[in-house]
């Protein structure tokens, strides 16, 4: 039995705002206000949308493809589907393992925005369409009603919850479990999943939210619950975008502005400047696909702490920024290195933040599926509201370029605020 429409109304996916396109009824994201349209015929896929990723070339795309390309690792894509004929999808998304429980039109994307994640995790850029940072990668799709599902009552029903998704996903043999969704406030059930999955060994990974301009800290849910981590926005100037949620629940940031996705339902065309932490969320997780292909022994932990300790920051990594978390992600600082030290298996790199041992406890790695799940933490949420000050007042800027922030080291970076330049101290977060 559903739970009820009202509670889901404020669940959507974190993107951008595009002309005619509902999204978060309580936040927007906005490069420019309305999108413009990648121009080609319909039915086409424009040519130029990869040189729009601005990412890929100071990420060092290519050079990490020789190393990994994310072969073996599974995506449990959970979104508004995935269209799975896409050109640079074809052959990438594994329609039959979605379990049954929870497949109804998995396939069936009624936005495009769970097709542009799968395509900037795994497309294959044939056809001229996304290039996913992790092409070898495959993605597993979950259709889940965000706040721009049509059809009425019936479809509704139909849809799965979340938190269904969520819990057949972590049964799975799928490594990591991307959520570019998100609510303001908790939900029991999806918070028990959460744990589920964690005790499972899956790396969930959550777009942050997009209420950046907003006054206050805004949480956004699953982001902010232990064991997931919660990705925010940056530009191609290495500044976090504007409206990049900030708070205590940020762990790591990733593109998220600046570059096309499918922007309806009929997939005629791209659209510019699609922004927002979904699709931050969605490259952070095609980093970890990457890191997670080249050291498949590896557990959770050791993947996540690989991403922490190789992000690109200037502050003191006890003293995580509420804008940029741990720093900009760098899945090149550990694919260069064959010996990388991922440190101990059983240790969750970010305990003090979960306050839990769901994840030390989850097995040797994420492929050897671990016992039932633990009871449920009843440890508080890794953020709370109105703690901290309005990220769309602030923003993590660097006074590097792109190949500062990918390639040679640490990013040369401070908190602006207002856009004035007065730096600010970093408030140490209490999860």
């Amino acid at each position: 039995m559903k739970s009820g429409i009202s509670r889901r109304v404020e669940r959507a996916a974190f993107h951008g705002t595009l002309s005619g396109r509902r999204v978060r009824v309580v936040g927007v994201a906005v490069g420019a206000l309305v999108a413009t349209v990648v121009g080609f015929a319909p039915g086409a896929v424009a040519d130029d949308v990869q040189s729009k990723q601005w990412y890929l070339g100071p990420m060092q795309a290519e050079q990490m493809w020789k190393v990994s390309t994310g072969k073996g690792v599974k995506v449990a894509v959970i979104d508004s589907g995935v269209k799975a004929d896409t050109p640079s999808l074809k052959g990438q998304v594994l329609v039959d393992e979605t379990p049954k429980s929870v497949a109804y039109r998995a396939t069936a994307d009624y936005s495009g925005h769970g097709t542009t994640m799968a395509e900037l995790i795994a497309g294959t850029g044939a056809g001229g369409g996304l290039k996913g940072l992790a092409p070898g990668a495959k993605v597993v799709p979950y259709r889940i009603e965000l706040d721009d599902l049509k059809g009425g009552a019936e479809e509704k029903k139909k849809t799965p919850e979340p938190e269904d998704a969520i819990r057949a996903a972590a049964d799975t043999d799928a490594q990591i479990i991307s959520m570019s969704f998100g609510a303001q406030a908790p939900i029991p059930k999806e918070k028990e999943a959460i744990e589920y999955a964690a005790s499972k060994g899956k790396l969930l990974i959550a777009a942050v939210g997009n209420d950046g301009r907003r006054s206050g800290d805004t949480i956004g849910y699953p982001a902010a619950y232990q064991y997931v981590v919660g990705i925010g926005a940056a530009d191609k100037s290495l500044t976090v975008s504007n409206f990049s949620s900030a708070g205590n629940y940020v762990d790591l940031s990733a593109p998220g502005q600046g570059f096309p996705g499918w922007c309806d339902a009929f997939f005629r065309s791209y659209c510019d400047d699609v922004n927002g932490t979904s699709s931050a969320a969605a490259i952070a997780s095609g980093a970890a696909a990457l890191i997670w292909s080249a050291h498949p022994d590896w557990t959770v932990n050791q993947v996540t702490r690989s991403l922490i300790d190789t992000a690109g920051r200037t502050w003191a990594k006890n003293d995580p920024s509420k804008y940029a978390g741990y720093g900009f992600v760098r899945p090149r600082l550990v694919l260069e290195n064959s010996n990388y030290n991922a440190g101990p298996a059983h240790v969750d790199p970010l305990a003090g933040e979960n306050r839990g041992d769901l994840l030390a406890k989850s097995g040797t790695s994420s492929t050897s599926p671990s016992p039932s799940a633990s009871t449920p933490s009843q440890a508080p949420e890794k953020g709370s509201t109105g703690s901290t000050s309005a990220a769309g007042s602030s923003a993590e800027s660097s006074k590097g370029d792109n190949t500062l922030w990918v390639v040679l080291g640490a990013v040369a970076a401070v908190v602006v605020v207002g856009g004035g330049g007065v730096a600010v101290a970093r408030a140490r977060r209490a999860r």
